[in-house]
């Protein structure tokens, strides 16, 4: 389990190679404060990794939806909130008669 730490930025110039140490063997991530404000912070190089996959994948998640989104450029939200709803209802009463054919009478 890895801590996560707080330290003020002067603190954190005294302390910084034993600082680095702690995030290196994957024990703290280190949040630097100025006046109680997050300004900065120290995770290791795995962190980091892990951190920029998030990041590739929610840029994807956003190209995606764009894309999606072309074919509507011009459509009133509300039209496109009313075939949204219709469509949902045509898949609920769709699953209602699946359900119904499967339950022995």
């Amino acid at each position: 389990m890895t801590l996560l730490r707080r330290v003020k930025a002067s603190e954190a110039r005294q302390q910084l190679s034993g600082l680095l140490n702690e995030v290196f063997d994957k024990k703290t991530r280190v949040i630097i404060e100025r006046s109680g404000i997050p300004v900065a912070a120290f995770v290791s190089p795995s962190d980091l990794a892990h951190l920029e996959r998030i990041e590739a994948e929610r840029q994807e998640r956003f190209r995606i939806l764009a894309q999606m989104r072309e074919p509507f450029t011009g459509v009133p939200s509300e039209e496109i909130e009313r075939e949204v709803a219709r469509a949902i209802e045509e898949v609920r009463r769709e699953n209602r008669a699946a359900r119904d054919a499967d339950t022995p009478t």
